[in-house]
């Protein structure tokens, strides 16, 4: 197939459900998360849930860069946007994400502080040669997917010399929040899964060689699928048929854009820039060893957090910043697998798109913004 329309068809989209259905064993489970927010929206979108037996089971993961970012990182953002001399930039759907006491960056821009979108991190580069006078903070957030743009920019403003950008870093690393997923602390509820279906646009970056840890060490079966929804359903027939033949590999639905190693160059880039955290907060997980990317020794110069070190410090000690999510909200629990959206008691009364509590509402990737957008249609 080469065309878009064609991995909509509703013919072939029947003829796989019913050979799921003719594929799976009624007298087990199959217990499936999709990691990305974007197969979230894609099931939904086009009511795949409709389509597939009752004995499988789809799972939400975590795979949302906006809403598995801690609200003590955000808060970072918000103390760093107040700065009178700092334009801060970041991705639109950071902007609505709600922080401590309910404020957003959207509330500090409107109380006159300059909080600017981008489209991509490339604009921060004009936007620091256009204002000399200025500090330019990049909030970057982000998978994999997103990282090599942020190492480009800040290897391009080595070169330039500019010495008003800096980023604050805070991207996280896919393979790293499977193992969050898959490993619990005693005592911690955990999610019983059988299988993933593992992310698109993230494994055309690094490729599906990470991800064969799982099946190994944990026994787990990925299939890395595309984000069309003759891709899903045919990525959950062939993980249904992993299972029931006792098969357990990494397999590539998406071969029309995935491959075994992945992007060279844009891993070469992201690796001359960037280096691992030790560990780094994740919303809903805590802290993950090994599982974010911090800006290396060489570009320090760029580092936010180092150049507003002081002043981060200090901003902290004088508000004395206790981060405080709204304690009703569900989204940690969500993004680890444990609960879904409708069973969170804010979810549409009050947390609603236009008036989100937590993060899982605001994102176009967010499990409860799909199931807001999507999940009514569905029960009608």
């Amino acid at each position: 197939m080469k065309y878009v329309d064609e991995f909509r068809d509703g013919e072939l989209a029947r003829q796989l459900a019913d050979a799921i259905n003719n594929e799976v064993n009624s007298d087990r489970q199959y217990r499936l998360m999709e990691f990305c927010g974007g197969h979230t929206h894609a099931i939904f979108r086009y009511g795949l849930p409709d389509l597939l037996p009752s004995n499988i089971k789809l799972i939400h993961g975590p795979g949302c860069p906006v809403c598995v970012l801690p609200i003590a990182r955000l808060d970072m953002a918000m103390a760093l946007a107040k700065q009178p001399d700092v334009i801060l930039c970041t991705y639109g759907d950071m902007l609505r994400v709600p922080g401590s006491g309910r404020t957003s960056l959207l509330k500090i821009r409107a109380e006159g502080n300059d909080v600017r979108m981008v489209y991509s991190p490339a604009d921060t580069i004009a936007l620091a040669q256009q204002n000399p006078d200025k500090q330019v903070v990049f909030f970057a957030i982000g998978f994999e997917t997103t990282t090599p743009p942020t190492a480009v920019v800040i290897e391009q403003a080595s070169r330039l010399g500019l010495q008003n950008l800096t980023v604050f870093c805070n991207h996280v690393l896919t393979p790293a929040a499977m193992h969050g997923i898959l490993h619990t602390e005693e005592g911690e509820q955990g999610v019983e899964l059988d299988g993933f279906i593992g992310p698109a646009h993230v494994s055309t970056v690094i490729g599906s060689q990470p991800y064969e840890p799982f099946p190994k060490q944990y026994g787990k079966p990925v299939v890395i699928a595309g984000f069309e929804p003759l891709d899903v359903l045919q990525a959950i027939l062939m993980l249904v048929k992993q299972l029931n033949e006792g098969r357990c590999v990494v397999e590539n639905q998406f071969t029309r854009a995935v491959t075994a190693t992945g992007n060279e160059k844009a891993k070469r880039i992201t690796d001359q820039v960037l280096e691992l955290r030790d560990s780094f907060e994740w919303r809903g997980l805590g802290f993950v060893p090994s599982s974010a990317l911090q800006i290396r020794e060489q570009y320090r110069e760029f580092d936010a957090e180092v150049r507003f070190a002081e002043r981060l410090k200090a901003h902290a000690e004088q508000i004395k910043l206790v981060p405080k999510d709204v304690k009703a909200c569900e989204c940690p629990q969500i993004l680890r697998g444990v609960k879904n959206p409708r069973d969170c008691k804010l979810f549409d009364k009050p947390c609603t798109p236009d008036n989100p509590l937590g993060s899982c509402m605001v994102s176009s990737e967010g499990a409860c913004a799909a199931y807001y957008q999507y999940g009514r249609a569905l029960e009608a």
